[in-house]
């Protein structure tokens, strides 16, 4: 019975640290680029995004679908960051659990 209430402290000790995680990720933010950096998306690590900066030499009528695809691409490489910054933090409070591979928790 000792150890299903060791077990229970941490698995509620471990709840309080993802609920903490949680508020982290959303404080935390990524930038994302293309366009060699003439679109760059900025948002946080749980997939906000907060900006967008497009560089003024972009605003040309006749080129729209480039921009379009620019911001895409910027937006995409922001998530991937995202994902990365929101896997490690995970990977720290989760270090040294038994937990299977493959399996996210968020």
């Amino acid at each position: 019975m000792r150890d299903l209430m060791g077990i229970m402290k941490q698995a509620q000790a471990m709840q309080e640290k993802m609920a903490a995680l949680q508020d982290e990720l959303d404080t935390v933010e990524v930038a994302g680029a293309s366009g060699g950096g003439a679109v760059r998306v900025t948002m946080t690590a749980k997939g906000l995004v907060k900006g967008v900066q497009l560089d003024p030499a972009l605003m040309n009528a006749d080129e729209r679908e480039i921009l379009e695809d620019l911001i895409v691409a910027a937006v995409n490489d922001a998530r991937g960051k995202a994902e990365q910054v929101a896997a490690e933090r995970m990977g720290e409070l989760t270090k040294g659990l038994p937990i299977p591979p493959g399996m996210k928790l968020f």
